[in-house]
């Protein structure tokens, strides 16, 4: 039974102070205290929805990593190793960088959740060369790319 994706789901209802425990999970709720009826989120807990374009079905993944791999995420492992490689994995694109005039597809994905224990929040599309560059360079986290088929 997987509770992990239920108590992300919880802790994005808790308050947002707690401590960050050596196992990387943040505790929250009454002083601090998990065992007082807190809930507990990992410091790397996203939840990712993707949309393919062209009129199909948007995809939802959870990806936990930290110490271990949970979620539903198609390819947990290779998300996890790839972005824990990444200095700044959700950087968003800074307002002043010139982009090519390329349409790399309708693609468009939402990443939200705690990342080293910052909060994430980042929209990613494939509308220009910064844009297409921004989604390779976070690998298996977005698998699939190109088409509207999802993996087989």
């Amino acid at each position: 039974m997987r509770l992990l994706p239920l108590l992300t789901l919880l802790a994005g209802c808790a308050p947002s102070s707690g401590d960050t425990g050596t196992d990387g999970v943040t505790t929250a709720g009454a002083g601090g205290d998990g065992a007082a009826g807190g809930i507990s989120r990992a410091d790397n807990d996203l939840v990712v929805r993707m949309d393919r374009g062209a009129g199909s079905v948007p995809v939802s993944w959870t990806l936990t990593c930290v110490g271990f791999t949970d979620g539903t995420h198609p390819e947990a492992e290779a998300a996890c190793a790839h972005l824990h490689g990444l200095d700044d994995p959700f950087a968003p694109i800074p307002d002043d960088v010139v982009c090519t005039e390329q349409y790399g597809g309708p693609q468009s994905a939402h990443i939200a959740g705690l990342w080293g224990g910052e909060q994430v929040e980042l929209e990613v599309t494939r509308v220009d060369g910064c844009r297409i560059s921004q989604w390779g360079s976070l690998g298996p986290l977005l698998p699939d790319p190109v088409g509207v088929r999802p993996p087989a």
